[in-house]
């Protein structure tokens, strides 16, 4: 009920607020500006820039003069479309005017709405909120579009598109329905589990398809975080001896001169971030000082402790050697393999893997007149200077940022959002507590203990709710401002 009265109550401020516009392209030139319009006074607003005789025609696109609503100047000519509530986006009435994308252009246009009353500029992510009450999408929804706005490689705009279209709502009221049907059961035991017709049977049936909702619940939070991870983009640190390519390679891979590269060893003594799309991943690639076991001053050594520092959060590791060195130490060790050199390497250099993911990259392979035979994986001979090599290693990467991401998918859609994340484990611990509970009873042997049912239902519904939160399904209120912030204005 309170769920219902907040939706109501919200939907009736917005009933009666201003009309909003906004620029809803791209900033900047363009050849074609679109501004929308929202709300009561939007066919007016229309009527006021633009003459009709009659309402236009829903949903038809009008070539048509745009004056100022005062000056009656001639402002643009464009293209106008109106569409009626609630075959809108935001539910609402609301129109669009394409006008040509000159910032003269479209300031004018905007100036001229400023000038009819009722309308006002829209906040930030204004529209989507409109569109959110009048439920025409879900929070979940809400925060696919944002992504998509956001998205800047091929895997975020699958996965945005993805959570946009409601396959992940679709998910989420599902595992609610299903413990609302639970909730149905166990209260209709608690009022007639005296009646003959009412066993144990019921509470064991309720038992079962607790366990696996619970069992998918589960597999879904315990994912490794992929989808947050790919939202976020992949955190890749480069590590290695000092003056063995780590900058070189990061160049290659940002197809740019990030890092300085130079003969000198130490020449990077501070981490160095980018941001790079590798076969439609993010990732945020860290070149890092040179390890090695005593710095040469302090700058050096500072710069070696955020190295090691950088490592043990990343979520890929790069290792970057020498194949001078590691077919020097093949040489002069000849019962010894590689493996006992990249031990012996990262306790020189003083650090470790954390990632579960990670490569080992053998530069300068121009250098060395043949190369050993190797069987270990993740293990591949390249050269920065001839590229040879590359392209293995490049697929290699792909493979690793394809384990820790995964690949988007509608028929398993993954959480995105650490306020996901949350929601639903506090669910897992309601239902949890309540299968503990249950659990102990039937199975226990002792008549004499007592249970207060209503008390144990009462996880359920704890369970149901935090579900709905993640939809806005239930009062969503507090969290509405974090989830719309990040929205441009235009949206």
């Amino acid at each position: 009920m309170q769920c219902n009265s907040v939706k109501f109550f919200a939907r009736r401020c917005y009933s009666t607020a201003h009309t909003i516009y906004s620029l809803s392209s791209g900033q900047g030139k363009c050849g074609v500006a679109v501004i929308r319009v929202s709300g009561r006074q939007s066919l007016h607003a229309l009527k006021s820039l633009a003459s009709f005789r009659t309402d236009p025609t829903p949903r038809n696109a009008y070539l048509k003069k745009i004056y100022h609503p005062e000056s009656r100047e001639l402002i643009d000519r464009g293209l106008i479309l109106w569409f009626p509530a609630p075959a809108s986006f935001t539910g609402e009435d609301s129109c669009e005017l394409h006008v040509h994308g000159g910032r003269a252009v479209v300031a004018a246009t905007l100036n001229a709405l400023s000038c009819v009353p009722g309308l006002r500029p829209a906040e930030p992510g204004e529209f989507t909120k409109r569109a959110f009450y009048s439920g025409k999408m879900d929070l979940t929804e809400a925060e696919g579009i944002a992504d998509l706005i956001h998205a800047e490689t091929e895997m975020q705009r699958k996965q945005a598109l993805i959570q946009a279209d409601g396959f992940l709502s679709k998910q989420y009221n599902s595992w609610r329905e299903r413990i609302k049907k639970l909730l149905a059961h166990f209260e209709a035991f608690i009022d007639f589990g005296e009646d003959e017709n009412f066993s144990e049977a019921i509470l064991r049936d309720v038992m079962r398809e607790l366990e696996e909702i619970v069992r998918e619940m589960r597999e879904h939070v315990e994912d490794g975080r992929r989808g947050e991870i790919l939202r976020q983009g992949v955190r890749a640190v480069i590590v290695g001896a000092p003056n063995v390519g780590k900058s070189s390679f990061i160049n290659i891979l940002a197809q740019r001169p990030v890092s300085i590269v130079t003969d000198i060893a130490g020449t990077t003594r501070d981490i160095v971030e980018t941001c790079c799309n590798i076969s439609g991943y993010p990732v945020i690639l860290s070149d890092t000082a040179g390890l090695r076991q005593h710095g040469s001053d302090i700058v050096e050594t500072e710069g070696m402790s955020r190295a090691r520092e950088c490592a043990k959060y990343a979520d890929f590791t790069i290792i970057l050697l020498d194949a001078t060195q590691v077919v020097k130490y093949l040489q002069e060790n000849p019962l010894k393999t590689i493996q006992h050199y990249i031990e012996q390497y990262l306790m020189e250099m003083e650090t470790e893997i954390h990632s579960s993911e990670f490569i080992y990259l053998i530069n300068k392979m121009d250098l060395i007149k043949e190369m050993p035979k190797i069987t270990e994986q993740r293990l591949f001979w390249i050269s920065c200077k001839t590229s040879v090599g590359l392209s293995h290693a490049i697929d290699e990467l792909h493979k690793s940022l394809k384990n820790i991401c995964g690949e988007p998918s509608a028929e398993s859609p993954v959480l995105s959002h650490a306020r996901h994340r949350h929601l639903l484990t506090q669910a897992l611990i309601h239902l949890g507590t309540f299968r503990d509970y249950m659990s102990f009873l039937l199975n226990s042997t002792n008549s004499s203990v007592e249970l207060d049912f209503a008390i144990v239902a009462q996880e359920i519904r704890c369970a149901i709710q935090s579900i709905g939160r993640i939809t806005g399904a239930v009062n969503t209120e507090e969290i509405l401002d974090v989830i719309f912030k990040d929205f441009c204005i235009g949206k």
